[in-house]
């Protein structure tokens, strides 16, 4: 599958010339104005972006996981997402996997050449034991990456679900998705330099998609993280205030049936229960 017989809008040339001669407000301005348009390409995509959260809620709600394969700057995004769902909405650490080309140590340092490893993708989903209750997206902003490429292609072939999230239109991991979301933000204010305005679009849809799925999932009561981890006493205490708009405790008595059962859920049930 050859990458050339597209046009990556995102190699296209900068629409600003001679940046090392801006001011730092003329800097800061125009990549503003750039930042500014990647809402607009995410909303367009809305229909493709719901496809994929109904896919991922139908294989999570059945046992499934959701794994997200990527290098470089949508890896790391992929990570970041999976990392962030524990400790927001309560789930096993299992149930949302970011793999990223080259390992855990790419998430800081470039691992060369690990992007172009086709074969890497598919040895590192099987460590694993991937099958086909869970799906596979796949982030890359160009639409080509081999990592991620021959790895949906693998799936497919082993009937597991796939989507993506690319910042191309028709690209080759488009093809390989059965949930392609191609979100088009044009050329880079640095150009090809896709961790900006491409990695802004991706994280945005990486919220879009992991929040509706934990809302469907039930882990959200009416604006609330129920089921969030107290980690920090940020999170207490936000878990405090909670129980006491839903109940008549004053902060003391909510904060201690807090602590004692370890979760807003909980407490809010042995409250009802009593």
């Amino acid at each position: 599958m050859k990458s050339e017989k597209f046009i990556k809008s995102t190699e296209n040339n900068s629409n600003y010339r001679h940046l090392d001669k801006m001011t730092t407000i003329e800097l800061l301005t125009n990549i503003n104005k750039e930042d500014k348009t990647v809402a607009d390409a995410v909303e367009k995509q809305i229909p493709s972006i719901a496809k994929l959260v109904n896919i991922v809620f139908e294989k999570l709600s059945h046992g499934g996981r959701l794994f997200y394969i990527g290098a470089g700057t949508s890896g790391r995004l992929g990570v970041v997402d999976a990392s962030e769902c524990p400790p927001t909405f309560g789930v096993p650490h299992e149930l949302v996997i970011g793999i990223i080309a080259g390992g855990d140590i790419a998430i800081r340092k470039s691992v060369e050449f690990a992007e172009d490893d086709h074969k890497l993708s598919w040895t590192d989903l099987r460590k694993y034991d991937i099958n086909n209750k869970d799906i596979v997206i796949g982030i890359a902003a160009s639409g080509t990456t081999p990592y991620v490429l021959h790895g949906l292609k693998k799936c497919q072939e082993e009937g597991i679900v796939t989507g993506c999230i690319t910042c191309n239109q028709g690209t080759p991991i488009s093809k390989v998705s059965d949930y392609p979301v191609e979100v088009v933000v044009g050329p880079e204010f640095v150009t090809g330099s896709t961790r900006m305005k491409s990695g802004t679009a991706q994280k945005l849809v990486l919220n879009m998609l992991t929040t509706s799925v934990m809302i469907k999932l039930g882990h959200v009561e009416d604006n609330k993280m129920v089921d969030m981890q107290l980690s920090n006493n940020k999170l207490v205490d936000r878990g405090t205030k909670f129980i006491m708009e839903q109940t008549q405790l004053n902060y003391k008595d909510a904060n201690e049936i807090l602590i004692k059962f370890g979760s807003v859920r909980k407490a809010l049930q042995s409250l009802t229960n009593n």
